[in-house]
């Protein structure tokens, strides 16, 4: 993949992905509406990338990127695992409204931690606001909002508002799904085989190239698009640098850590493609919004995030801190061009809102948004934060979680202080994120009377929003 041009890149995109709903152009006016492309990583900690401090790994593509856009230091994901992750990043609402709380499994293991087995299509999606604004809607890579080991019944992606998906081995409709190669073996395996059984068309392909996979058929998307007149919203969400690691053979190491840095630099290399190709088209360059952020924290001992405490799972925020690169020539602030922000506080919900405020979609009549429009801070114009509290709650089955006991219930972010604590109130811990980022010093006893009024803030949300004992899910 490194070594093939994007001639030959583009000659070899992939088959089998359904084409919908590209024929009838956008009212066409002075400026078009942008079109937008959402990179969405898959447990890759806030210091993975070279651009935000990694010393182990160049990831020169994507840094590329944030040199010629704006890298967000303060940018949260409201939950610290992959499904809720997605489902707040897609609706623009806490993922607690359509029971998802933490990474959808099989039946079983769903009911016992009363978690849905997929989203509700009725779910305000980004993707439908987009859709019905004159959008081609297209999702390539992983999806697990439904649809996942026994779960072979939930909706085809295409009824969350896309018009075309190609996903893995955790979604329904058509997929790549992973081979594995390991020095010394001379035919691939297989992982997740019965993955097959969610619904086709289905390729096996490397895992170490699939990635690549994903970008040529959103290549294939957008060409089609752009041919049609229309603009077009891209998710691309890769799963590499989520275990288990299979980097390129040549670069195989037994060390966890070693196989994800080989990963993560196999995964820029392979969005390379994607980026040049927006960069290289005079139209696309002045007229795409690209963002680029990672779903949840690191696994522990694979990706890392810097001084920042916890991981994948946890409300510390190492796990639910995430790298954010917003890129768009013809649309951020010139000024802001190769900045970082450092002081503006958002989170994921608050893209849905930002983007239709940018797209001029509007969401269906009565659509409650947990999230704020912070468009100017996203393009550069503003360097204020998002005006609400954020609120976050613990996934069900991780109390004890990777060396930590008893983890926190519950966390709030308001200003410069966040507060964790259990569902009740109790066990707060206050920490002010701008002097202590690490979470090292409980200020709790210090200040009584605002850790009153969070832990009461936080405590209200959950049960105004939860429709379980909380109780139930100890």
């Amino acid at each position: 993949m490194a070594a093939m041009n994007r001639r030959n890149f583009l000659g070899a995109l992939a088959s089998g992905t359904a084409l919908y709903g590209l024929s009838s152009p956008v009212h066409s006016k002075e400026k078009p509406v942008p079109n937008i492309v959402l990179v969405f990583v898959d447990d890759m900690g806030w210091s993975d990338l070279s651009c935000f401090g990694n010393r182990d790994a160049s990831t020169p593509n994507i840094d590329r990127l944030a040199a010629e856009g704006i890298s967000f230091e303060n940018f949260y994901v409201n939950a610290p695992i992959c499904s809720p992750s997605r489902v707040a990043i897609s609706t623009g609402q806490y993922p607690l409204r359509w029971g998802i709380t933490s990474f959808l499994n099989n039946r079983k293991a769903n009911r016992e931690r009363g978690v849905a087995d997929w989203l509700d299509p009725a779910a305000p999606m980004l993707a439908h606001d987009l859709r019905a604004a004159g959008y081609a809607t297209g999702h390539f890579g992983k999806w697990h909002m439904g649809g996942q080991r026994d779960v072979n019944d939930a909706p085809e992606i295409t009824e969350y508002g896309f018009d075309t998906s190609l996903t893995n081995f955790e979604g329904m409709g058509p997929k790549l799904l992973p081979l594995t190669l390991e020095p010394g073996e001379q035919e691939p395996g297989r992982i997740w085989q019965d993955a097959e059984r969610l619904g086709g068309p289905f390729t096996w392909m490397q895992r170490s190239s699939i990635t690549g996979g994903f970008v040529s058929a959103a290549l294939e998307f957008m060409q089609k698009a752009e041919a049609a007149q229309k603009p077009f919203y891209v998710n691309l969400w890769p799963d590499d640098v989520h275990s288990p690691f299979f980097p390129p053979v040549e670069h195989w190491d037994k060390d966890k850590r070693s196989r994800y840095l080989a990963v993560l630099e196999a995964m820029d290399r392979q969005l390379g493609f994607l980026f040049d190709y927006v960069r290289d088209n005079e139209r696309l360059r002045d007229n795409t919004l690209v963002l680029f952020c990672s779903d949840n924290g690191p696994e522990p001992g694979a990706g890392r995030s810097q001084n920042l405490k916890g991981a994948k799972a946890m409300l510390f925020e190492g796990g639910i801190r995430s790298p954010l690169i917003v890129w768009g020539p013809g649309i951020v602030d010139r000024a802001a061009a190769g900045t970082r922000n450092s002081t503006s506080l958002l989170a994921a919900i608050d893209l849905v809102p930002s983007i239709t405020a940018l797209t001029g979609a509007y969401p269906a009549p009565g659509t409650i948004r947990d999230g704020e429009s912070v468009l100017d801070i996203l393009l550069g114009k503003s360097q204020q934060s998002r005006q609400g509290p954020l609120f976050f709650n613990r996934p069900p089955d991780r109390k004890d979680f990777s060396g930590f006991k008893s983890l926190p219930d519950l966390a709030i972010r308001e200003g410069d202080w966040k507060l964790l604590c259990d569902y009740d109130g109790s066990r707060p811990l206050l920490h002010n994120i701008a002097d202590d980022p690490s979470e090292s010093v409980n200020l709790a006893e210090a200040h009584p009377d605002l850790v009153e009024k969070l832990t009461s803030k936080v405590t209200r949300w959950y049960k105004a929003t939860c429709k379980d004992d909380p109780e139930s899910k100890q």
